[in-house]
């Protein structure tokens, strides 16, 4: 099998587990662990940030902070990169390699319809799993590509919750932003 030809779609999970950004990282991690996953996506179907066990583990617990007195909107993790469902596995690798990430919200129609995981596509690809070593093991992002990269979150002008942001001169824009700043 190559995996140019396979889709994120055909190895995405499909049900990520999206908490509300006032929760606290207790109630979070609970249900992280009911479903039995590492992660969490922060905000509604728009994805503001996520939340990783590592996360929990560094600004929680190595901070000595009681889960239960911080809310999971204080350490999530954003802006995210952002995939398409109909990418390859080989363009996802590539983006969690670049901008060094091991997991990647699947977006369609502006809504969060999955999640596609470094794990995933090793199960699929084992071959891939050399590639990834060697990009891991660069141990920095590559700013370029990251910048051109779409993300999800709150758009840095107006305010506005988009799963199209993207990179202007380092602020995380919206398209109606983006469109106003080329009439100025």
């Amino acid at each position: 099998m190559t995996m140019g030809k396979v889709i994120v779609r055909e190895a995405m999970k499909t049900s990520p587990v999206i908490v509300p950004p006032d929760i606290t990282v207790q109630e979070a991690a609970a249900l992280m662990r009911s479903h039995k996953v590492d992660s969490c996506f922060v905000g509604s179907e728009k994805p503001l940030g996520i939340v990783t066990e590592r996360d929990i583990v560094r600004k929680v617990v190595a901070e000595n902070i009681h889960p239960s007195d911080v809310t999971i909107a204080a350490i999530m993790t954003t802006p995210i990169v952002v995939i398409n469902p109909f990418a390859s596995l080989q363009e996802a690798m590539e983006m969690m390699g670049k901008c060094n990430v091991r997991r990647l919200p699947v977006i369609e129609h502006n809504l969060l319809i999955g999640v596609i995981t470094e794990q995933d596509i090793l199960q699929i690809t084992p071959v891939l799993k050399e590639i990834s070593h060697e990009w891991y093991s660069i141990n920095k992002r590559d700013e370029s590509y990251f910048k051109k990269q779409v993300f999800s979150g709150k758009c840095e002008d107006c305010g506005t919750l988009s799963t199209q942001l993207k990179n202007v001169d380092g602020r995380l824009l919206c398209e109606d932003c983006i469109d106003a700043l080329k009439y100025e």
